[in-house]
C-alpha cells in the first residue's frame, strides 16, 4: 500500500508533498512510528509537532 501512495505522489502536483515518518519511544521502551503526508512548506512544522 505504501508503494501506491509514493507512486501517486510523484505525478502532477504530488511533488509538492512529502511523507514524514517520526519515531517515538514509549515509557516501556518500545518504539512506534507515525506517518504523515504534508506539504513541503510544512515539513518542519510536522516534525516539531511530533516531538511534543
Amino acid at each position: 500500500m505504501a508503494k501506491k501512495v509514493v507512486a501517486t505522489l510523484k505525478t502532477g502536483k504530488g511533488k509538492e508533498y512529502s511523507k514524514v515518518i517520526t519515531m517515538t519511544k514509549s515509557p516501556k521502551g518500545a518504539y512506534s512510528f507515525k506517518e504523515v503526508i504534508v506539504h513541503n512548506d510544512h515539513v518542519q512544522d510536522a516534525i516539531t509537532a511530533s516531538k511534543k
